[in-house]
This record gives C-alpha cells, structure tokens and sequence, in this order.
C-alpha cells in the first residue's frame, strides 16, 4: 500500500477518532447538568424559621376599578352554575384590617381558574408579595384549590422569596364579607416554615 493510499485510509479512521473523542466530552457535559448533595441550607441560610401572618385580601370584581378580571372563558361557562372554565387575572390589595382603608401590606397577584362542573371552586396560582417594613419585596406563593362556599378553607404555601426563601406552609382563610356582586374581603390566617 502506498502512502496516499494510507493516508486515505488513516483519515476516516481519525475522524471516527476525533468525533467519538468529541462525543463523549458532550455526553459528559450533558449527563452533568446537576448536582445533588445534602441541602446544608442551615449551614448557609440559618435556622429554620416559623412566621405567622394575618391580613386581609380585598377581592372587587364590580364597579369603575376592578382588581379582578375575567380574561377568558369557556363557550359553555355562562351555562354553568359553577363557573367552570372562567380564568381571572387578580391584583388585589392584603391590608391588616377588614376595612380597605386599614393599612395595605401588599398585594396578590395572579390567576383564578374556575376549574369545578359540581361545586364553585377554584384553582388559585397566586404571589402575594408585601410592601410593608420588613416583609418589603418579599413573596409567598399560594397554588391551591379554594372551595369558594366552604366556611373555612385551608390553602398550601408552596414557595417564597425574600424572607420567605424556601417557604412552605399553609394558610388557614374564610371568607370575611361578600356581596351579591361577588366583590369579597377573605380573612387570612398563614403559617410558613423558612429559612
């Protein structure tokens, strides 16, 4: 064999070489796109925490400025007695009183689906994110189902930010006052773990 045709035979070889060098490298890099290891969060967040809130959420549907809003709903939702398929987009404001006038500490913003055919419930994703002394620029996420008619309902804190990093807890809530037009103030009891 002479050496062009040896050359001609060692290229294809060398490129298999270089490509299955290459891949494995990037098979490497993929399967490392994570690490677990014991969390140490006390280590790097301190004791965990426990604190307890207690405001109000100011829901207004009717008159000039609503803080919530339908967004969409389904072709069937004005047959149903439930509401079901009606999706809103809230921002209301969380006071520490009943009155709207007491002191805002916040606000909650986000979603309300209507997501029951047998009974007015609904899906809530929402932040409530405080403006207040301390709690000021800090969030807890609430992702729930709220059985709207129930007395007292009991809704899960799923995450936070700010102070509230790592929160998880619940919120015990009734609904404080609602009128025919379906405005309503809720009372809001909540329990978060954090660090």
């Amino acid at each position: 064999m002479g050496i062009e045709a040896r050359g001609i035979f060692l290229l294809p070889i060398s490129l298999v070489a270089v490509l299955l060098v290459l891949l494995i490298i990037q098979t490497q890099a993929t399967q490392n796109w994570h690490e677990s290891a014991p969390s140490g969060a006390a280590e790097v967040f301190g004791k965990e925490k426990v604190t307890k809130l207690h405001f109000y959420f100011h829901d207004t549907v009717s008159g000039k400025n609503p803080t919530g809003v339908v967004v969409a709903q389904a072709p069937t939702t004005n047959q149903s007695s439930t509401g079901f398929g009606l999706l809103a987009i809230i921002d209301d404001p969380l006071t520490t009183g009943p009155e709207i006038t007491s002191k805002l500490i916040g606000r909650a913003q986000g979603l309300v689906g209507f997501a029951s055919q047998e009974e007015l419930a609904s899906l809530m994703a929402l932040s409530y994110v405080f403006t207040d002394g301390k709690l000021n620029g800090s969030t807890i996420s609430i992702v729930t189902r709220n059985p709207i008619m129930n007395p007292v309902r009991e809704f899960a804190v799923v995450g936070g930010t700010g102070l509230f990093k790592f929160a998880r807890g619940f919120a015990d809530v009734k609904t404080y006052w609602v009128n025919n037009l379906g405005d309503a103030i809720v009372e809001y009891s909540v329990t978060i773990l954090h660090y």
